[in-house]
């Protein structure tokens, strides 16, 4: 792995994964087959500092061998586990062997002390094919208006999104997924919205394996003459999807068009729905709920300013929602439910939505969350009301971000917490750092006081993906220039060009 570039071989946008374009950027540590950015394979181990024994065991072991994360700050979320201050994990075969005070076993051990153990964070929610396109919208909004004409409708989706050739497509999804488990999100469900043709499609989800994370890929729409949305879901589940006993499942991203929820059924995959009240989700919602179409099958994002029938609907068919508070509340989406879904414990889950306007880790979601959740709540209170519902505490948050996050996306037998049987998604957080000690509570420093600093090590089903703060074996310097040829390619196309300092969207700010 290193942190400087090194020369990368000239590519073809139109053959996204072939040939010069695997090499230099992700290691043998992070992908194996067809498909994969390969580099630096020696005797089918990865390249390690010499000194570091343990890496090296680890990627000659890969998920076969047991290891024993040892003296670690468990973190659970199983009450029926429970937590310790100071306890062992042990991993088998790529799954979650035993949890608790003292193992005993022939592993390879971790020294864990320090650390709080924990399963990996879960993003229900993320549009990754924007990756290239980092922050370009950080000061505007969802849709356009008389004084900011310039929007994510407008620019990112009208203007952006058809430009993207496939190579485009898993270069974005591909640093957008190593980025996350650079954070400890081990999970995403990616609501890429650009299967402008097949072979996009294809390269997001080869991006998706190569990263080597779980995610749902919600195959959703795109745009020009060669998308084959939605029909091109039966082909994309029989080549990639046959089995769900893998990292990658397959979802249906679409709006309240009955049509595409049965297609959805017809093949056996989750439906995924942005519902956005003031953009006029509702009435086609509710007419899926008087036909009886609603289940717990269904995600619903955002579910912003809709009605309490509606939401009733919601709580009475089983639905699951995904809240993505920072961009809500930033893009004018309207207040996040909060309030409304824990009043009729619908279940519920966290999610980062575009990071053309906002970070993808989920320190900055769970601080949203929990902040917002307190201060409506807080202000009720204020206000002379005596009889509220309870504040989140950073227990309930991390819930909401680990176990939340699997039911939405219909992982929970899989991943979300430390059970034995569980696959092996687990994060250290490092806790010695000095912007947490002295640690006093676990749960209050993850959401209060952490942030992606703080990730020392990253295991994916008992795959080590991050170790002692560094991703293994991804040359970044080789990943950024690739990323920033995407993003150049992508401005010159649309006659467009970065202003460094300027904003995108507003003439005046507030200060002005």
């Amino acid at each position: 792995m290193s942190d400087h570039d090194h020369e990368v071989p000239g590519h073809d946008h139109h053959d996204c994964c072939g040939g010069a374009t695997r090499r230099g950027v992700l290691g043998a540590g992070l992908a194996v087959g067809a498909g994969a950015f390969l580099s630096q394979i020696v005797s089918g181990e990865v390249k390690a500092a010499p000194s570091d024994a343990t890496l090296s065991a680890l990627a000659r072991a890969g998920s076969s061998a047991p290891i024993l994360l040892k003296g670690g700050i468990v973190l659970s979320m199983d009450p029926k586990v429970g937590n310790f201050e100071k306890g062992d994990v042990l991993i088998r075969n790529g799954k979650i062997k035993a949890v608790g005070p003292k193992i005993d076993a022939h592993a390879l051990e971790i020294d864990a002390r320090g650390m709080i153990v924990m399963p990996g964070f879960i993003d229900t929610h993320h549009h990754q094919y924007e990756t290239a396109l980092r922050s370009i919208l950080a000061d505007g909004l969802l849709s356009s208006t008389e004084d900011m004409p310039v929007s994510y409708i407008s620019l990112i989706q009208g203007v952006y999104t058809p430009l993207y050739t496939p190579d485009d497509a898993y270069m974005s999804v591909l640093v957008a997924s190593l980025s996350q488990l650079n954070n400890g999100t081990t999970t995403t469900v990616d609501t890429s919205q650009v299967n402008n043709s097949p072979e996009h499609t294809d390269a997001m989800v080869k991006a998706l394996r190569d990263s080597g994370r779980r995610a749902l890929f919600a195959y959703s729409g795109g745009v020009g003459p060669d998308a084959k949305f939605p029909q091109d879901i039966v082909r994309v589940k029989e080549q990639y999807f046959s089995s769900k006993d893998q990292l990658l499942t397959l979802g249906l991203g679409t709006g309240t068009d009955q049509t595409l929820w049965a297609l959805a059924r017809s093949i056996d995959v989750p439906i995924i729905s942005h519902i956005v009240g003031p953009f006029g989700s509702e009435p086609g919602l509710m007419a899926a709920y008087k036909a009886g179409a609603m289940g717990p099958d269904n995600e619903y994002i955002h579910c912003t300013e809709l009605s309490d029938d509606m939401w009733k609907a919601i709580a009475d068919t089983g639905g699951k929602v995904s809240i993505g508070p920072a961009i809500e509340m930033q893009m004018r989406h309207g207040m996040p439910p909060f309030l409304k879904a824990l009043s009729l414990k619908v279940p519920l889950s966290l999610s980062v939505d575009v990071e053309c306007n906002m970070t993808a880790d989920m320190f900055t979601i769970m601080r949203s969350a929990f902040t917002l959740q307190r201060a409506l709540v807080n202000q009720k209170r204020l206000n002379g009301q005596t009889r509220t519902q309870p504040l989140l505490t950073c227990n309930d948050t991390i819930k909401l971000a680990t176990l939340g996050g699997a039911d939405c996306a219909h992982l929970a037998d899989k991943v979300g917490s430390l059970t034995p049987g569980k696959e092996a998604d687990v994060i250290l957080l490092n806790a010695n750092l000095i912007n947490v000690f002295p640690l006093n509570n676990a749960p209050g420093a993850v959401v209060t006081l952490m942030d992606t600093s703080n990730v020392d090590t990253v295991f994916v089903a008992g795959k080590l993906k991050k170790w002692r703060g560094r991703l293994v074996d991804v040359d970044i310097g080789a990943l950024r220039r690739r990323i920033d040829a995407s993003r150049d390619s992508l401005l010159a196309k649309a006659g467009l060009s970065l202003d460094l300092f300027g904003s995108c969207c507003q003439a005046k700010g507030a200060l002005d």
